[in-house]
């Protein structure tokens, strides 16, 4: 299935995305005309929480009432929210070595041109790439960011005023379900309940200070509606391996970007056992992949402006769009 949450009327709501993703059934809508009221319907964390139960009742529902025009809205027109509008934790990850390689040289060069050194920039420019530090080979590495600014496809991120350097990043990720600890990674597929895309707007020009100081992301990811999640969950069912899936990012309709899920060090799977020791994880989480190689600009040497749409498309998942515009023009 294909989980959304929607906004009708002032209402949230969630259903079930169907009609080669044009159309969005109400299942709470559903469930009252079935005469039975389901309050696992009445949220997206509500329906993760009620567990499989709850999905089989979902799919049921779906069975019987799917050619009840009145039980779904079109997508187009209405506003599709982030599936998951306020996740109980937020994970993101480093996973992909070409990214992890070319992200620090993205950072120096950008210092580079922030001081106008065009000899500085050429050096770094013709260094090669180098090995990929051990550290990233023996354990996940991942930060916690802020869940409370999340936000969905289709909306408007505005660029914050102490940044000059915006960027986007070509992601997917997984939502949590079954709470557990010290789970195996040969278990931890009983924890996801499914997948999803997600940009994670960076602040490049703040990013690059704070993370001197050897802590961090913090301002250059932190900042009102920066976290970007959807358009949907879609359960693995619907996706089958979720590390053959192609990526690709476009800005203004231009391709800037294409990559796959293949080649994570660790899976969704083994972040998980690592997450989970001596720690336990709740449904409703998030955890993201860390940027797939090339999927960002810090990498290419080109950086967003004033009004640009990005595109970001997972294969089997669909085509998260948002737009960015700066506070200050």
């Amino acid at each position: 299935m294909k989980l959304a949450t929607f906004r009708v009327s002032g209402r949230d709501k969630i259903g079930i995305v169907h009609d080669n993703d044009a159309r969005v059934f109400d299942l709470a809508a559903a469930a009252a005309r079935s005469g039975a009221d389901n309050p696992a319907f009445a949220s997206m964390l509500a329906l993760i929480d009620a567990g499989e139960t709850a999905l089989d009742a979902a799919r049921s529902l779906f069975d019987r009432h799917s050619k009840d025009s009145d039980l779904s809205v079109p997508v187009a027109g209405t506003d599709i929210l982030a599936p998951l509008p306020e996740p109980r934790q937020m994970r993101d990850g480093m996973s992909f070595p070409l990214h992890i390689l070319q992200a620090p040289r993205g950072q120096r060069k950008l210092a580079a041109r922030a001081k106008n050194d065009m000899e500085e920039l050429a050096r770094i420019e013709a260094e090669p790439l180098g090995e990929l530090p051990e550290v990233y080979r023996k354990q996940p590495i991942f930060y916690i960011t802020n869940r409370f600014s999340v936000r969905g496809t289709n909306t408007t991120v505005k660029w914050p005023r102490y940044s000059k350097v915006m960027d986007y990043e070509l992601e997917f990720g997984i939502i949590t379900k079954n709470k557990g600890a010290n789970i195996s990674a040969s278990k931890a597929r009983d924890h996801i309940f499914g997948y999803t895309i997600f940009n994670d707007f960076s602040a490049r020009d703040a990013q690059r200070v704070e993370m001197e100081g050897r802590l961090g992301p913090a301002k250059g990811k932190s900042f009102d509606g920066g976290n970007v999640l959807g358009p949907w969950i879609v359960t693995p069912d619907e996706i089958g391996d979720p590390y053959k899936l192609k990526m690709e990012a476009r800005i203004n309709g231009k391709m800037r970007s294409q990559g796959t899920t293949e080649g994570m060090l660790f899976p969704f799977e083994e972040i998980i056992a690592h997450v989970t020791k001596d720690e336990t994880l709740m449904p409703g989480e998030f955890i993201g992949s860390g940027t797939v190689g090339n999927g960002c600009g810090l990498e290419l040497g080109w950086y967003l402006e004033h009004g640009d749409t990005i595109e970001l498309e997972v294969e089997k998942i669909g085509i998260l769009r948002n737009k960015v515009e700066r506070q200050d023009v």
